[in-house]
């Protein structure tokens, strides 16, 4: 085989090496986790951004206002959370689920949030994945365009393809890894397993095991819990159905 078609597949191998150590994550630590934290391992930065919301609405400091929007209404409140803080300095005017999270200060927030959660082995960060997948998508590139551009012949081809299929495997398989590693998958799995949503809302009276639950569950914690306000406000469904933007 030439050495124009080992460069292609060494080109590839070391781009798989190279996102290989970005995937990396620090061994997990024991934490307790808040349910704002346990909201984004489960379903990103929209479903830490409802638990927010939730948390504020408990004490009245957001409403559900026109076509699907969440409003401010009042001040935050005796509160040090800065996600909560972050959103609610979003709602300058009504805004849907989607608008919000991207505001400035949400994102911000949510950004530091996951900084926490990288540093405790239990996200990849976003920045790093990013990269690590735009390397991936390259190995895979490599390993294709050698046989194409240099074209190979009889016993050459086959093993250019045979060897360019390892680094195109690992790369297609670590495309598909999630941003959540093995160990918030074990431990939301655990907390689901002792905190399993009730059946009926007047089971829980504790705001923050409501919280808890939301965090958890999602739509089905925001129907059971708060159904009038996430459905006017549009949180059901990852905000799919809300309007956007708000007038105020």
């Amino acid at each position: 085989m030439g050495a124009d078609t080992w460069w292609f597949i060494g080109a590839s191998c070391g781009q798989l090496l190279l996102a290989l150590a970005l995937l990396r994550t620090p061994s997990p630590q024991q934490a307790e986790l808040a349910p704002p934290a346990l909201a984004l391992l489960r379903g990103g930065p929209r479903a830490a951004v409802v638990v927010a919301l939730v948390a504020l609405h408990q004490r009245g400091a957001v409403a559900a206002g026109r076509k699907g929007t969440i409003r401010a209404n009042g001040g935050p409140g005796r509160t040090r959370d800065p996600l909560q803080l972050g959103v609610h300095g979003a709602l300058r005017r009504a805004l849907g689920l989607r608008v919000l999270a991207a505001q400035p200060g949400a994102r911000r927030a949510v950004e530091a949030l996951g900084g926490e959660l990288a540093r405790a082995g239990l996200i990849r960060p976003y920045g790093r994945l990013r990269v690590a997948r735009g390397l991936l998508a390259g190995a895979v590139a490599t390993a294709m365009a050698g046989p194409l551009i240099l074209r190979p012949s009889g016993a050459e081809l086959a093993l250019a393809l045979v060897l360019g299929a390892v680094p195109t495997a690992a790369a297609l398989a670590l495309l598909a890894l999630p941003s959540t590693t093995r160990a918030a998958h074990r431990l939301l799995a655990g907390l689901r397993q002792r905190h399993p949503l009730p059946t009926h809302r007047h089971e829980v009276t504790d705001g923050n095991l409501v919280l808890l639950y939301v965090a958890l569950y999602g739509d089905p914690a925001l129907a059971l819990f708060l159904p009038r306000f996430s459905r006017d406000g549009g949180l059901l469904g990852g905000g799919a159905g809300e309007a956007g933007r708000g007038s105020g």
